[in-house]
């Protein structure tokens, strides 16, 4: 059980990491296809274009490391 914590904490830790990197990253977050809700004091924020662009890069990235 300690190990899946570990491993848990770790990846939380890297996806922060990652946030506060990309955050810097001019547009990404703002790309066409983000949807963001504004109502009063409520904001809803779906990234979907930047999820789909964020996992197509890391997916060629991962097969590029993979590759034999």
């Amino acid at each position: 059980m300690a190990r899946i914590l570990f491993f848990a904490a770790a990846c939380f830790f890297l996806a922060g990491l990652l946030a506060l990197i990309f955050e810097k990253v001019p547009g990404l977050g703002r790309l066409p296809g983000d949807i963001v809700v504004k109502k009063g004091n409520f904001t809803f924020y779906a990234p979907l274009t930047t999820c789909l662009l964020l996992s197509g890069l890391l997916t060629v990235i991962l097969m590029l490391i993979r590759r034999p």
